[in-house]
């Protein structure tokens, strides 16, 4: 048996999962922004995040956990009483008790042991970002990654303030130009998922 990848501080991981069976994990609008909305509240508190997009049936992210030193409480360990998986699995249980409330199901939404892969150089970062963006032109939800709601693309885009690391994001394209061109490219996704281990 694989074991599970720790989440250590400091790094940058690209975390990814799906509804057991491959069920539908978001049916409405209100499901992606109550997602999002219990992403801000748990995982903003340990991890910065990069990039996003909340598929029907699956989500990827990419984020980097904080340095401990930057993490509430440090000083005094309240901030660190829990290891920074366990962020990510408070957020999962809490949409999946509203989920199953709401829809009247009960037992696991996600499959066990949401996946995780670290990233450690500069061209994994931009390949992960690229493959996430893309993810809904892959699936054919749309022609472009700029047409499509639930992902952090036109938050990069955006002039507006946000909290996704979004000039961190555009400075690994050295612009938006870059940035852009980059995305309308025609990506290789079969090969970038062997490259990912998708």
């Amino acid at each position: 048996m694989k074991k599970t990848e720790l989440l250590e501080y400091g790094e940058f991981y690209h975390l990814y999962n799906r509804g057991i069976d491959r069920c539908s994990i978001f049916r409405e609008v209100t499901n992606y922004e109550y997602f999002l909305k219990l992403q801000e509240r748990y995982i903003s508190k340990i991890a910065d995040t990069y990039a996003f997009v909340l598929m029907n049936n699956h989500f990827h992210f990419l984020v980097r956990i904080k340095d401990k030193t930057d993490l509430p409480g440090f000083s005094n360990l309240e901030g660190l009483q829990k290891p920074p998986y366990q962020y990510f699995s408070n957020l999962f249980n809490a949409y999946t008790k509203a989920f199953n409330k709401k829809y009247n199901r009960t037992g696991s939404l996600f499959e066990k042991n949401f996946r995780r892969k670290r990233i450690d150089t500069q061209e994994y970062l931009k390949q992960v970002l690229l493959y996430i963006h893309n993810n809904p032109v892959h699936h054919r939800f749309c022609e472009r990654a700029e047409d499509y709601p639930w992902s952090s693309y036109k938050t990069c885009i955006s002039l507006s303030s946000t909290n996704l690391m979004q000039k961190n994001v555009i400075g690994w394209f050295d612009d938006l130009g870059n940035f852009k061109y980059h995305h309308e490219r025609k990506l290789e996704i079969e090969r970038i998922e062997k490259w990912l281990k998708i």
